[in-house]
């Protein structure tokens, strides 16, 4: 079973994606801002409970094929067993991080394309 809900995600892949194009990362004035969208995704992924952390780093190793959908639960063993940075700081150094997460919703069975587009939907 999965302990984070596929809306989490969504979210993480969209920020991820805004993360890796520069989205909201400069200023006008060519300064780096302090808050922003970096800050956000690492302020959220670190928010995430342990459960829900080690299960996002296994949605991704199945999304980068280190495990197959049906190794999920070894996946998530794994991730809390060798967990030694930061479960942000791992994730947001990985380049792919928001292809990964979607691949690896896919295999699971779970739409990233529903989830993304509810997000996105004007309140």
């Amino acid at each position: 079973m999965l302990d984070i809900t596929p809306d989490k995600i969504a979210h993480i892949i969209i920020r991820a994606r805004e993360y890796d194009s520069g989205i909201d990362a400069w200023a006008h004035n060519g300064h780096r801002r302090g808050h922003g969208t970096r800050t956000e995704l690492h302020d959220f992924i670190e928010s995430l409970n342990d459960d829900e952390q080690a299960a996002l780093v296994a949605v991704m190793w199945i999304g980068r094929e280190s495990f197959e959908p049906e190794e999920l639960a070894e996946a998530i063993a794994t991730a809390r067993a060798e967990k030694s940075t930061p479960t942000e700081d791992y994730l947001m150094g990985e380049p792919r991080l928001a292809d990964y997460l979607e691949a690896g919703m896919e295999a699971l069975g779970l739409s990233p394309e529903d989830e993304e587009q509810d997000l996105q939907k004007p309140v």
